[in-house]
C-alpha cells in the first residue's frame, strides 16, 4: 500500500514531518523518504526500511534537515519523494496508489517529448516519476494533477512540495483517504487521520474524491473541487487502517467491533474462547466475544521486542516462516480448548493453515475460523494491497479452478453469492484443505453494514468483481 504525510509550517516542520511519516509505518515495509524546503532549498533523504524501522533509519537525517515545508512517505514499492526540475519550476512529489496502464502512459510521454525515464531495479519505471512527467505536460501544477487523475487507470493520491507551499490531491475515485490537520501556524496533510493528533493538530477537513488543495502555513485552499462519485477501499477498515484512524467519519476500531458482532449474530458454534490473529484480527474478535458472550482470550502473543512490525521479505516461504516465528503460544489457553479464531482475511491460506496446525500441535481440541471479510475472489486492480502475482494465488480461485476447469471465469458470480450451493461447497473444500474444524466467512452485505456508509461509495471489487 503506502502512506504519505506533508506539513506547511511557519516554523521548522522537520520534527512534525518525521513523526507524521513514522505513524504510517504499518502501511509499507520497503522504503521511507522525506523532502523539505527551507533556506538552503530542497533537501531529501530516502532509506531502505526492510530490516529496521523508519525512525531508526531517519533519526540522523532530522538533525541535519531544516525547512518549513515538507512531504514524505512510507512506500511498499518505489523510492520517493522524487525531486523534479521542469518548466513548472522545481518541486518534490510523493504518491500512493497504482497505475495499471503504465506502458500506455509511458508511450504517450515519449510521444509528447519526454526523452527518458530512469529505470528501477528489475527494469520498471518509477510510477511517481511517470506521474511527474504527466503533470509537466500541462501549464500549471493544478492542471497537471487533474490531467493525471483523468488518464491514470487505477488510483493515485499525491503530495507535491513547491518552494511556496504544498499541493495535496486525493485520487479521482477517492479509493485512498487524504485528510488535513490544523494547528496554530501550521497545516498538515495525511493518509491516516490519527497521525497528526499527538503532534498538536486537530481535524480540519477530509478531501473528497479528486479534490485538490493548496496548503501554506496560513491556509488550506481548495483549487479543484471534489466529485460526487466515490469508491473508497473497504479493506482499509477490515485490515489496512490503523485502529485510531477514521475514514469518511467511520472509525476503524469501531467498524471492526461491528464486524465481529455481525459475524457472531449469524453463528451458532459453541467454543471455549474467541481469539483474533494479531494484530488486525483482535478488534474483530472483541466484537464477536462481546456479542456472543464467549470469552475473549489471547492464546498466542506476538513477540514485539524484536518484531514490532512486519519486516517481511519478498520470498513467500520466508514470509510464512517469519509470520509463524512472531507468534508465541500460551499453552494454558490452548490445551484442551475449543477455539474460535478470527483473522482479517484468508488470501493464499498458507499462514492460516500453519496457524491452525500449530494450535492443534499445542493441544487445541477444535479450531473454528471466521474471516472478517468475504472470500477474496479477485486480485485488487486499484491498490497494491497484495503481493500476489496471479489470481490463482488466492485459495478460492484454486478451488474454483479445480471444480470448474475452463469454465472457472464464467462461474465466479455464483461463488460470490453466499446463498448459492457453489459458495457453500467452496467453503467446505477450503475448510477441509486448511484443516479447520469449521469455516464461516463474513457476508458482503454484513461487511458493508459494518462500515455503515452508502454501499455505492465503497469499492468491493476483490469480493464481487464489481467496479
Amino acid at each position: 500500500m503506502g502512506g504519505i504525510f506533508g506539513v506547511a509550517s511557519k516554523s521548522d516542520c522537520v520534527f512534525d514531518l518525521f513523526f507524521g511519516i513514522d505513524y504510517h509505518s504499518h502501511l509499507g515495509t520497503k522504503r521511507g523518504g522525506m523532502a523539505v524546503y527551507g533556506e538552503d532549498g530542497f533537501e531529501r533523504a530516502i532509506h531502505n526500511i526492510e530490516n529496521s524501522p523508519f525512525r531508526t533509519k531517519f533519526e540522523n537525517d532530522i538533525e541535519k534537515m531544516s525547512g518549513s515545508l515538507g512531504i514524505g512517505c512510507i512506500s511498499d514499492n518505489e523510492p520517493q519523494p522524487l525531486m523534479v526540475r521542469s518548466h513548472l519550476g522545481n518541486f518534490a512529489i510523493t504518491t500512493v496508489g497504482r497505475i495499471n496502464n503504465m506502458d500506455e502512459l509511458i508511450a504517450a510521454s515519449f510521444k509528447e517529448g519526454t526523452t527518458h525515464f530512469l529505470e528501477m531495479s528489475g527494469g520498471d519505471v518509477n510510477p511517481t516519476e511517470l506521474v511527474a512527467s504527466i503533470i509537466n505536460r500541462k501549464d500549471s501544477i493544478v492542471e497537471g494533477i487533474k490531467y493525471a487523475q483523468e488518464i491514470i487507470d487505477g488510483s493515485m493520491t499525491m503530495l507535491i512540495l513547491t518552494p511556496e507551499g504544498l499541493y495535496a490531491a486525493r485520487d479521482r475515485m477517492g479509493r485512498t483517504p487524504l485528510v488535513i490537520g490544523k494547528k496554530e501556524g501550521a497545516f498538515c496533510a495525511s493518509f491516516e487521520s490519527f497521525a497528526y493528533l499527538n503532534l498538536g493538530y486537530t481535524n480540519y477537513k477530509e478531501l473528497g474524491p479528486a479534490e485538490i488543495v493548496y496548503i501554506t502555513p496560513e491556509s488550506c485552499e481548495t483549487v479543484s473541487g471534489p466529485q460526487k462519485e466515490m469508491k473508497i477501499c473497504s479493506f482499509l477498515w477490515v485490515y489496512y487502517g490503523y485502529p485510531s484512524s477514521s475514514y469518511e467519519g467511520v472509525n476503524v476500531e469501531k467498524m471492526r467491533y461491528n464486524c465481529g458482532e455481525m459475524l457472531a449474530a449469524r453463528d451458532n458454534v459453541k467454543t471455549d474462547l474467541v481469539a483474533g490473529v494479531p494484530d488486525s484480527g483482535t478488534a474483530h474478535a472483541i466484537g464477536y466475544a462481546n456479542y456472543s458472550g464467549i470469552p475473549f482470550a489471547r492464546p498466542f502473543i506476538k513477540y514485539t521486542p524484536t518484531w514490532p512490525r512486519s519486516f517481511m521479505p519478498q520470498n513467500q516461504s520466508k514470509r510464512n516462516l517469519i509470520a509463524k516465528m512472531k507468534l508465541i503460544p500460551v499453552d494454558a489457553l490452548i490445551r484442551n480448548n475449543k477455539l474460535l479464531l478470527i483473522d482479517d482475511s484468508i488470501v493464499r491460506g498458507t499462514q492460516m493453515r500453519e496457524t491452525t496446525e500449530f494450535l492443534y500441535q499445542s493441544g487445541a481440541k477444535e479450531v473454528h475460523i471466521r474471516p472478517a471479510c468475504p472470500p477474496l475472489l479477485f486480485g485488487c486492480k486499484y491498490l497494491n494491497f497484495s503481493r500476489s502475482k496471479s489470481e490463482l494465488d488466492l485459495i478460492t480461485r484454486r478451488v474454483i479452478a479445480r471444480r470448474e476447469g475452463e469454465n472457472a471465469e464464467n462461474s465466479l458470480n455464483s461463488y460470490a453469492d453466499p446463498e448459492s450451493s457453489n459458495y457453500k461447497e467452496m467453503l467446505e473444500e477450503i475448510c477441509k484443505e486448511l484443516k479447520f474444524t469449521s469455516l464461516r466467512y463474513h457476508r458482503l452485505d454484513d461487511m458493508i453494514a459494518s462500515i455503515g456508509i452508502e454501499p455505492c461509495k465503497l469499492c468491493t471489487y476483490c469480493w464481487n468483481g464489481k467496479e
